[in-house]
């Protein structure tokens, strides 16, 4: 079985920066627009992405996707939050363990995602989360697979750019700490301070989904201007008119540094 640093290397091929696909919404919203049917999903992510981001349950239905040489890997979320739930207005952050390390080891994934909410109104509640952090954190280690930190605010619509940016500044921070080996966040209104004061990469998540796909080409372009290692696409990169076109251009934009309506004249988008 491949060591933590082959898959991190695998991960950021040749070192470029990285593009992942979230795949893994129906896990919090149902099935959403453009993701209804999982096999339909799947079909729609572009085999030139590096990794596919999945719910346990979705890593048996892609193994065509993933399983060749050469695929994209496949990154599993092993720990579920009501953080994500957005259609259901959950308030409180709950966090609980989905899949251990041993049992995503078994199923194939290639790296774990684990996610972290802190401030979320209870000290309680917020030390339950970084233990639920801390002990999935160990088992991937102790099994060779890296772990990707994702740190998501709560109720995160609701603050304002610069409460966002302190969460997520100090939040990101907190993951280093705790032995994350990659993080995923949000782009802030001062992203470079987040890079500075984190010590391992970055990925820059879409969020909300853009207006126009040029708007998310230019997002990305951001993310890796002010320091970030990669970026984790989801809705911004399934719900538009050809997704594999609009992957094509995201790593042009994300691994070779092409300008973003350079790629989105190459790739023929449209809005």
């Amino acid at each position: 079985m491949p060591g933590k640093e082959t898959r991190l290397s695998r991960l950021f091929n040749r070192n470029e920066n990285a593009v992942i696909i979230a795949a893994d919404h129906g896990e919090f919203d149902g099935p959403i627009p453009g993701m209804i049917e999982i096999d339909k999903t799947l079909a729609k992510i572009d085999p030139g992405v590096d990794a596919v981001l999945l719910s346990p349950g979705m890593v048996s239905r892609a193994t065509a996707l993933y399983g060749a040489k050469g695929a994209p890997l496949a990154v599993m979320r092993l720990n579920w939050s009501t953080t994500y739930c957005f259609g259901w207005d959950y308030r409180e952050a709950g966090t609980c363990t989905v899949v251990s390390a041993a049992e995503a080891v078994r199923m194939g994934a290639d790296i774990a995602l684990v996610s972290l909410t802190l401030k979320t109104g209870s000290e309680e509640r917020d030390a339950h989360n970084v233990e639920v952090f801390s002990e999935l954190r160990q088992g991937c280690h102790q099994l060779g697979l890296p772990v990707i930190g994702e740190y998501f605010p709560p109720a995160d619509r609701e603050l304002s750019p610069d409460e966002l940016h302190d969460q997520v500044r100090i939040g990101c921070r907190i993951l280093a700490e705790l032995g994350a080996d990659c993080i995923k966040t949000f782009h802030t209104n001062r992203f470079p301070d987040v890079v500075a004061g984190c010590p391992i990469p970055i990925f820059g998540l879409g969020a909300e989904k853009m207006p126009t796909q040029l708007d998310a080409l230019a997002l990305a372009r951001r993310e890796i201007d002010e320091g970030a290692r990669g970026v984790v696409f989801g809705r911004n990169a399934i719900q538009v008119p050809d997704p594999p076109a609009f992957q094509r251009a995201l790593c042009d934009v994300v691994k070779r540094g092409m300008a973003p309506e350079e790629a989105a004249k190459k790739h023929s988008l449209k809005n």
